[in-house]
């Protein structure tokens, strides 16, 4: 439908192309930089509502958090300078891990364009705050006139949201959002019909991928967060039901076949599990979709402790060929969407009958790996010793969320325990940052997903490290009545750090612990206390018995809630794989072993 041209100012433009997009957000912070954007932005609380910030880190981790459970983008504002400074985290973050949002940066006005005025960066390159961000988003646009907005606008969405997802920045001149042009504001649909549309693989691929797997004696699949991304996750059950075939997950990926089901193994790599790990070292085929085989995924590529490919066959599907071939040789690639690759597959192994004696030998195999790995964890889950153990923890949340609660574990020590012994039921409820690894985004993307979900609970488990880094989300979530819950993994270190120093580096622990330098005694802040102080709630927990009930107590508080929970910080995730920080030797599992192929090529 085409829309009547109209004289309009440039903050005017950029808001009635938002709520053309339907974008029911914009996270962010005011500046002088945006005051013009604000302006406009007052003119719609209709349409849109604006979520102000207590920092621009903030605001971007609560756009990330909610593309990811909603599959629509929202809009980020900040200001010249230092508050667009502070977003390059968030965006990062966010492009690393394939999640989108519309990052609108203010700059000084055109005229003053290289003659230094106040927060431009002029040195390189006149109002140069693009060049910050370019390497963490798609595509940067800097438009100069207001009649350059439209088409910025448009094309912003279709890059955002086409092909493999992930942020962009829209860099706007102050003058842009009070100076006025007689322009038309696209209609979206109608400069994007296709343009996210889910490309399908080429057939003759597709079925000589099918003729592979069922011909497999040892299969394999191994879902990433494109199937997350794409919806796919009935489409990936279906597949794994039809050929009986067991699954291993990235991190972004669990629960798309429920833990519980005997097809799902859980996540591989350093910190998963003995039977996903074992599998993938044995497979004979290995089909991959939507996944990136980073270092912690793949115990560094180093043969034998996480995959063997080669010999293991490995058929990658990936909506980004630049990940197809990046660290393993491939059989085959498929560039395509997952969910409409996956359908393609189905459709192709109707007919489909695999070696049944040889699938109940496999999943018989893996079984059997299951229940060694469940023996050998199982004491941590139910150890009542203080400071709580760190397995108990997860179990406790385990027993008292609802399949469909949204957990977003941080970075830290805690994510390691969280990715390794948290049984998803659901796609997309355990949220994680996997390729940037920013601290803060748990604890700020808590409040985006809330948003996105009102209706669920939604939990962030954060270490006491990450929670300090951005404790000003208790204010915003006070403001705006957004009940989310805080689990402050209590350990008084970057855990996960001083693990490594205890690890790798003779135990040469600095600057890892936080500890009063006068007296050496173990410091935290009141974490109880500072809930209260910003107007939330909170409850200190320092016994096991105490955590289901607590936790309990915080989802039903309706507000804001903290958790301050006390671990036990000696206790390390157990390692079923490696990982390599070259030139320091890497360790060898707590639980399995290397398994290299033998001299057949056979597992």
């Amino acid at each position: 439908m085409a829309h009547a041209r109209s004289v309009r100012n440039g903050g005017e433009v950029i808001v009635e192309y938002l709520v053309r997009e339907k974008v029911p957000y914009v996270f962010g912070l005011c500046g002088h930089g945006n005051v013009g954007l604000l302006d406009a932005l007052y003119d719609r609380t209709d349409a849109i509502r604006t979520i102000s910030t207590r920092h621009e880190q903030t605001a971007g981790h609560m756009a990330d958090a909610f593309f990811r459970v909603a599959h629509r983008p929202v809009v980020t504002l900040t200001s010249c300078g230092p508050g667009s400074a502070n977003i390059p985290i968030a965006l990062a973050n966010a492009f690393m891990d394939s999640s989108a949002f519309l990052a609108i940066t203010a700059n000084v006005p055109t005229s003053q364009f290289n003659r230094a005025a106040f927060q431009e960066t002029y040195r390189h390159f006149q109002a140069d705050f693009p060049s910050v961000v370019r390497p963490y988003v798609k595509q940067s646009w800097q438009p100069t006139r207001v009649d350059m907005l439209p088409v910025a606008l448009r094309q912003a969405f279709a890059t955002m949201l086409s092909g493999r997802p992930g942020p962009v920045n829209l860099d706007v001149p102050f003058n842009l959002f009070k100076e006025e042009a007689d322009v038309e504001v696209p209609d979206p649909a109608a400069w994007r019909e296709g343009i996210s549309s889910r490309s399908g693989g080429d057939p003759e691929l597709v079925r000589r991928v099918v003729d592979v797997l069922v011909r497999a004696r040892r299969p394999l699949i191994y879902a990433g967060h494109g199937v997350a991304l794409s919806g796919a996750a009935g489409e990936l059950e279906a597949l794994a039901r039809r050929l009986r075939i067991p699954v291993i997950f990235a991190p972004n990926a669990l629960g798309a076949v429920r833990a519980d089901d005997p097809l799902a193994l859980g996540f591989v790599g350093r910190n998963g599990v003995f039977h996903a790990n074992e599998a993938a070292r044995t497979c004979d085929v290995l089909l991959a979709i939507g996944v990136r085989f980073d270092d912690r995924s793949s115990s560094s590529w180093i043969p034998g402790y996480s995959f063997n490919i080669p010999p293991t066959q490995l058929i990658h599907v990936d909506i980004d060929p630049g990940e197809i071939g990046r660290n393993y040789p491939v059989d085959v690639g498929i560039v395509a969407d997952a969910r409409t690759a996956l359908r393609q597959m189905l459709g192709a192994a109707e007919a489909a009958r695999p070696d049944a004696a040889a699938r109940e030998s496999w999943l018989a195999e893996t079984a059997k790996w299951r229940t060694q790995w469940e023996e050998f964890v199982r004491p941590g889950a139910a150890s009542d010793a203080e400071p709580i153990h760190p397995q108990r923890v997860v179990s406790a949340l385990r027993a008292v969320m609802p399949d469909d609660g949204l957990v977003l574990p941080d970075v830290g020590v805690h994510h390691n325990w969280m990715v390794q012994f948290w049984p998803a039921r659901r796609p997309s409820t355990l949220l994680s940052t996997w390729g940037f690894g920013a601290m803060g985004f748990g604890v700020c993307g808590v409040l985006g997903a809330k948003l996105a979900a009102p209706a669920k609970p939604c939990v962030a488990v954060c270490g006491d490290g990450g929670f300090m880094m951005r404790p000003d989300v208790l204010c915003t979530a006070v403001e705006y009545d957004i009940p989310a819950v805080w689990l402050v993994w209590n350990n008084f270190a970057y855990g996960g750090i001083r693990d490594i120093q205890t690890g790798l580096l003779a135990k040469r622990e600095i600057a890892t612990s936080f500890v009063r330098e006068r007296d050496g005694q173990l410091y935290n802040p009141d974490f109880v206390a500072l809930a209260r102080a910003c107007g939330a709630d909170g409850v200190r927990v320092t016994r096991p018995a105490d955590l289901a009930p607590a936790i309990e107590h915080a989802l039903r508080a309706g507000a804001p809630f903290v958790l301050d929970v006390h671990v036990d910080r000696d206790i390390k995730p157990p390692s079923v794989g490696t990982w390599e920080l070259p030139p320091l030797p890497y360790g060898e599992p707590a639980f399995g072993r290397r398994r290299l192929p033998d001299a057949r090529g056979g597992p």
